[in-house]
């Protein structure tokens, strides 16, 4: 805050008819475009292969595909090397589809399963194949598809409370990398033209696991150094498969496990319904009205306080 507080005063009388949410995206906007520029020699140094900011879309619009189009687009033209995520949900699948097209590199979040993960990878293909048929550059696109394997666990476990399921709790660890892993293998056999990200750590194999992957791994700054610190060999893993006991007890005892490890598990239309996408939105959704609620702290200080 430190950094910022001064530039919202500004902003605030720069902007004398916006709302506090107005204002509020337009921080994130400003703190994007200075993240972008800090990762802007690495975007241009690794060819535009790395170096990406990811922006996020307003998790509000996760059922009006014109509005995150209509974001994206902004928030595509603020640096080169802006990376735009948008839900996987079934307006979100549209919204992919479309701002590929128009030449947007896109990060696929509020992912869990293998069939959301095709889904992107196929509406990736569609656009960009569209984008060639109109003479287009793709040269510097980079689409990536975000899994949140630690997501997928939390809301196993959450399940396996609710159903008074009982399983070796190690097990539960396993399923976003199960996931990961199958979700893997298949994108190489299709050839898509998207990189997988691995997001959401619960524990190392979030990382170790996909070791050795043509994948991008981005744990927050705690992992990292916790990664670092620690005696874990570093060596590929990402081709070892999960041990199939392991898979096969997840797939017997737990059905939103089969739904998001089999391909066909989960419709376009079932994504939004999927527990652990209800999960995500309702938390991300709830962050949609704390930077607002920051913003009117500066706007109009609280009369009662000191």
């Amino acid at each position: 805050m430190h950094l910022w507080k001064d530039r919202i005063h500004e902003l605030i009388d720069e902007m004398p008819f916006a709302t506090e949410d107005q204002i509020a995206w337009k921080v994130v906007e400003e703190i994007s475009i200075k993240g972008a520029e800090l990762l802007l020699s690495v975007f241009e140094e690794s060819r535009k292969i790395n170096g990406r900011l990811s922006i996020q879309t307003d998790p509000r619009f996760y059922r009006d595909s014109k509005a995150i189009l209509s974001q994206a687009l902004r928030f595509h033209a603020l640096a080169p090397n802006m990376i735009v995520k948008i839900p996987v949900t079934k307006a979100g699948i549209a919204a992919i589809e479309e701002a590929t097209c128009q030449g947007i590199s896109i990060n696929a979040t509020v992912c869990f399963t293998l069939p959301q993960c095709i889904a992107v990878g196929e509406a990736v293909e569609r656009g960009l194949k569209r984008r060639q048929m109109q003479g287009k550059d793709i040269s510097a696109m980079g689409p990536v598809c975000t899994i949140m394997v630690g997501r997928l666990d939390d809301w196993l476990k959450v399940q396996a409370e609710k159903d008074m399921t009982t399983t070796d709790p190690g097990y539960l660890e396993w399923a976003g990398v199960a996931v990961f892993k199958k979700t893997y293998r298949i994108f190489r056999e299709r050839g898509y033209r998207i990189r997988l990200v691995s997001a959401a750590f619960r524990n190392h194999m979030h990382w170790s696991e996909f070791i050795g992957g043509e994948v991008v791994i981005s744990p927050p700054h705690k992992w990292q150094v916790r990664f670092n610190a620690s005696n874990i060999e570093v060596m590929p893993r990402i081709d070892n498969p999960v041990a199939p006991g392991i898979v096969d007890d997840l797939l017997s005892k737990f059905p939103d496990f089969e739904r998001a490890y089999t391909e066909g598990g989960l419709s376009i239309q079932e994504f939004d319904s999927f527990g652990a996408t209800r999960r995500t939105l309702r938390q991300f959704i709830s962050a949609c009205h704390d930077l607002p609620a920051i913003i009117r702290d500066h706007m109009l200080p609280n009369p009662d306080r000191n």
